[in-house]
């Protein structure tokens, strides 16, 4: 079934059901070929364990975004907006732009990082949030 322009469509891959059911919030929701993506953290949703340190945390972020992108219809590549909030800024942030880097490697979108306390779990280190346009990384 293909969605109209205007129709609203909640995405939320197998794993993420339960927090759909729990917490309320779509892992991300698209309109036309918009895709919002909610904030993705470095949990491995398999154990829903946190990785240890920057590097892991941001790879499985990434992951997780890549995985609710794929839900979507889209790829990394058409991410054209990218905010990131992080627990450690200056601390972490050379750390976090080398991973990034091999994740969105070229057509680099618009980012914004953003100083944060805390985040959903104490040892949490950085979330990550898109807005996509689905086909729009295929040129």
């Amino acid at each position: 079934m293909s969605l109209s322009d205007k129709e609203r469509q909640s995405i939320n891959p197998p794993p993420t059901q339960e927090i759909y059911d729990r917490l309320h919030f779509s892992q991300a929701t698209r309109v036309g070929n918009l895709i919002w993506v909610s904030g993705q953290v470095g949990i491995d949703t398999t154990d829903m364990k946190p990785g240890d340190g920057m590097e892991a945390q941001a790879r499985l972020a990434f992951d997780n975004v890549r995985t609710v992108l794929r839900a979507a219809g889209a790829s990394l590549a058409d991410i054209v907006e990218l905010t990131t909030f992080h627990t450690d800024l200056r601390g972490d942030i050379q750390e976090f732009v080398q991973v990034k880097d091999e994740f969105l490697p070229d057509r680099y979108p618009s980012w914004t990082a953003v100083g944060v306390t805390q985040l959903a779990r104490p040892e949490l280190l950085v979330e990550i949030r898109v807005v996509a346009v689905a086909g729009s990384g295929d040129g």
